[in-house]
């Protein structure tokens, strides 16, 4: 339990989730307040589920990389599980609103943004860090929802903003989940510069 919670304190678990949480709430609130119907549009779902995912990738490192590669532990398995659990976390939120009068989903769309973001969050931890993390994400997302394209090659460039059901959406979605598990899960994140320490 020691280690558990030790664990989460260094990684910023409580807060991150907080600031997950209070974020998704806020945006609920405010379509249940001011909306005319309960359907939250695709793209309000698809920003969700960026910003949920940009707060959780703070926790993906730990205050040093580099201690992390020392400690005698299998890390492997443990990121996979933290990954999950962010994934968890965000899947959870979401399908809960459904039976409410603000809705995130339908629940096929929010699996697929959630996982496909979550693993391209986790795919560039491990090639530029956690603190760089969100960049592209961002980017693309926004991009994505703003000026979302028809036919294969479009809408799997643009599959944030895709409505669920869409096939080159989903493979584009799958294939950013599984290369981002598997090079978090292994890699770890991106190892900082000693200067980037003092700061």
């Amino acid at each position: 339990m020691t280690f558990a919670i030790l664990y989460l304190r260094s990684r910023r678990v409580p807060l991150a989730l907080a600031v997950a949480l209070g974020g998704a709430a806020v945006i609920w609130t405010l379509w249940l307040a001011f909306a005319a119907k309960p359907d939250i549009p695709t793209y309000v779902v698809a920003m969700t589920i960026l910003l949920m995912a940009a707060v959780l990738s703070a926790t993906l490192a730990g205050p040093d990389e580099n201690l992390d590669r020392t400690a005698s532990l299998r890390w492997p398995w443990r990121r996979a599980l933290h990954l999950l659990a962010g994934l968890g976390v965000i899947v959870i939120v979401q399908i809960a609103t459904l039976h409410t009068g603000a809705r995130f989903g339908p629940a096929a769309l929010v699996l697929r943004d959630a996982a496909g973001l979550m693993g391209l969050t986790a795919l560039c931890t491990a090639v530029v860090g956690a603190d760089r993390s969100w960049f592209l994400p961002l980017g693309w997302t926004t991009i994505s929802v703003m000026y979302s394209q028809e036919g294969t090659w479009a809408a799997a460039a643009t599959w944030q903003g895709q409505l669920p059901g869409n096939r080159p959406a989903a493979l584009t979605a799958t294939a950013l989940a599984v290369g981002g598990l598997i090079a978090y899960s292994l890699a770890g994140p991106a190892r900082r510069e000693a200067a980037e320490y003092v700061r």
